[in-house]
This record gives structure tokens, C-alpha cells and sequence, in this order.
């Protein structure tokens, strides 16, 4: 697997196909609070693309116009939170998406445990090290086990999104799925506006 990072935005001439695999780092779990500090990328390919920030300068227009481009699905684990991220970070709204960790519950119903560690040992056979997902992101030179740590957290998106389109077929929940990724922008929305927590469905 290839790694490479830049400092504050993608470099031109990336193409990234239909479907990019999407995830970030971040100093804490608080959008409001804790800053993003880096945004992993990949085309499914085997190769991650990392972008940096320092904090002060999120203008990133290439990275912006991707997240936003219309004919690129992103694909996320456990998407509400980086686009809840990405929003008030970067100030762009991702779509369209689509979450493997949603899928995931909505076909897998038999198990509570659809973390990414989770799934790639479940779906795909394979292991991976969450070791580093508490270190820290804010680091001026990240260290190589981070870097690896965070292209691998993009770099089986593709395959979960593969295996899970074929239960959500089978369980007959593919329109079901589709409306709630949809839907994921205005929950992300709702997040960063205070409703985190409230349910404002329930009666």
C-alpha cells in the first residue's frame, strides 16, 4: 500500500473514480471543540491519500470540490461524524454519501458489533489494529505507524461496501439504506446545531 501526504489540500490531477473512501482524525470527539487535523482518502485501489491540517488555514479547494462533487459517492464508517466534521471545519455539506457502518445495521441485525474492526474481520477476513485511533492527530510530523493506521482505515471501504450491497439486496432494504445516507447531512446538521443527543422523533 502507497501513503502519501500533503499539507492542506489534494494535489491536482487526482482521480478518485465514482466512489472515494473517506475518513478523518481529529483531536477529540467534540466537533465544536476539537479540531480536524487530517482527512484520509482512497479510490479503493490500495493506496491512501492523506491531507494535513495545521488548524489555522482549512481552504482546501480541491479537497472541498471532491467532497462535494456530485457524481463521486463518498463512502464513510460511521459517516455522520466526519460530515459533521467536515461541515464545520471545512464549511461544505458531503454528498452524496454512503455509510457502511449504517448498512451494516440495517442487514446484520444478528450482532450489536459493527465497528470497522469489526467488519473487515467479519466480511472480509481480515484484521486490523485500532492502536492508534487515541494518539495524537494534532502532531506537527506524524509518526509512520499513524500514517499507517490512517490509510488502512480507508483502504477496505470499498470491499465493506461490496459485501454489504449484496445483504442489503438480499434483505430487501436497498431504498431503506439510500434514505437514510440521504438523510445523513441533515443529521450531521442536526449535531453541530445541539440536537446530538435528543431524539426529536420520539414523542
Amino acid at each position: 500500500m502507497a501513503i502519501k501526504l500533503y499539507q492542506g489540500d489534494l494535489p491536482a490531477g487526482l482521480d478518485f473514480g465514482e466512489c472515494v473512501a473517506v475518513d478523518c482524525e481529529t483531536m477529540g470527539l467534540n466537533p465544536h471543540r476539537d479540531r480536524l487535523c487530517l482527512i484520509q482518502l482512497s479510490a479503493g485501489d490500495g493506496n491512501g491519500h492523506l491531507v494535513q491540517f495545521t488548524g489555522d488555514n482549512y481552504d482546501a479547494p480541491r479537497l472541498k470540490a471532491l467532497l462535494t462533487d456530485p457524481k463521486a459517492t463518498k463512502l464513510f464508517h460511521f459517516a455522520r461524524f466526519d460530515i459533521a466534521v467536515i461541515r464545520h471545519n471545512l464549511g461544505v455539506a458531503c454528498a452524496p454519501v454512503y455509510c457502511t457502518k449504517i448498512a451494516s445495521k440495517l442487514t446484520r441485525t444478528f450482532t450489536d458489533r459493527h465497528g470497522l474492526k469489526d467488519l473487515c474481520r467479519d466480511l472480509l477476513g481480515v484484521e486490523i489494529s485500532k492502536q492508534q485511533q487515541s494518539s495524537d492527530w494534532g502532531a506537527e510530523k506524524l509518526t509512520a505507524d499513524q500514517l499507517r493506521y490512517a490509510a488502512n482505515d480507508v483502504n477496505h471501504l470499498h470491499a465493506l461496501k461490496e459485501r454489504l450491497d449484496a445483504l442489503l439486496v438480499r434483505e430487501g432494504r436497498v431504498a431503506l439504506a439510500e434514505a437514510c445516507f440521504d438523510f445523513l447531512p441533515y443529521r450531521a446538521g442536526l449535531d453541530l446545531a445541539g440536537w446530538a443527543d435528543e431524539d426529536i422523533f420520539e414523542h
